[in-house]
């Protein structure tokens, strides 16, 4: 299998690369520098210039270019950041795809999107069908998803990866959390009755080979565990498997004063849920908060082996 990856120097798509080394596939990652071997190719998503070559006869694309979400504050000129490193990298991906032969396109682009389509959905438990929310994020996602259009009018099976929150030790969500839960001062965000939509790492990446392999799936897929849980509950489990107690709170008004419309979208409730996965079948290997904390934090290694 030949696989073309943009966006694999992140936090996931690094990731994704060294599963897919483990298993033999080839995997030619899409650079903005000047290539360092011959499993790279340089392109300039804000000129819109990628060589067709490079995408041909490819299994699958997948795209998880853009600009981090957080944490951090945003302003203005990074709103506009966040918004154009994610519709130029997929326009320039979907109109190169559209313009190849027909027998020379991939087999699938399976692009990042994010939960944060469907804005703050309250306690109502949400899938696929569930419309789009009026919130930054979600204005966000329907541009980016709307930049596969080339593609999917081309005839390309296109899947939206709408990703939840990743849970590993080393980057995303988890991170910045795991300092001051380790230090004892663990605390909910806001009012703690706000759904957090997370999947293990391990997960997600099983989820997109699963969409790989599965060419009868398409459009919008939520990549998030069967059963989130709200970020009191994130909290006291997590407090528990650190052995830390987690007593404090982290005031709604605090928080948005530190990280302003990260922190706004942060303490939005969506309790999303893997319709398309779980109806086709997709055995989750941490179904539960605990089990997806416990890979997390690497718990259940043997004693004898390192840590990965």
């Amino acid at each position: 299998m030949r696989i073309v990856l943009a966006g694999g120097s992140g936090f996931l798509g690094s990731r994704l690369r060294a599963r897919f080394a483990t298993t033999g596939t080839e995997v030619v990652s899409l650079v903005r520098r000047a290539p360092t071997g011959p499993d790279q190719v340089r392109w300039w998503p804000d000129k819109g210039e990628l060589a067709p070559t490079a995408l041909a006869g490819a299994d699958a694309v997948i795209n998880l270019a853009g600009a981090p979400v957080g944490p951090r504050r945003w302003t203005n000129g990074y709103k506009a950041l966040l918004v154009r490193s994610r519709v130029q990298t997929t326009g320039t991906l979907a109109r190169v795809i559209a313009a190849l032969p027909a027998e020379k396109r991939p087999g699938v682009l399976l692009n990042a999107s994010g939960v944060g389509f469907y804005g703050d959905t309250g306690d109502t438990a949400v899938d696929e069908s569930a419309p789009a929310g009026d919130r930054f994020l979600s204005e966000l996602c329907k541009l980016w998803e709307a930049a596969t259009e080339p593609a999917a009018d081309a005839g390309v099976r296109v899947v939206l990866l709408r990703t939840g929150l990743p849970l590993h030790a080393s980057d995303g969500l988890l991170k910045p959390l795991l300092i001051p839960f380790r230090l004892g001062a663990g605390a909910k965000l806001g009012s703690g009755r706000q759904w957090w939509p997370w999947i293990s790492v391990t997960d997600w990446e099983d989820a997109v080979r699963f969409l790989i392999d599965r060419a009868d799936l398409g459009g919008a897929v939520n990549v998030t565990g069967p059963h989130p849980d709200t970020n009191a509950e994130f909290t006291r489990v997590l407090a528990e498997l650190l052995h830390r107690p987690a007593l404090l709170t982290v005031p709604s008004p605090v928080f948005r004063a530190a990280l302003g419309g990260f922190a706004d979208e942060s303490l939005i409730s969506q309790r999303v849920l893997p319709g398309v996965l779980s109806n086709a079948g997709f055995a989750f290997r941490h179904p539960t908060l605990r089990e997806a904390l416990r890979a997390a934090l690497d718990l259940d290694r043997p004693a004898d082996l390192p840590h990965v």
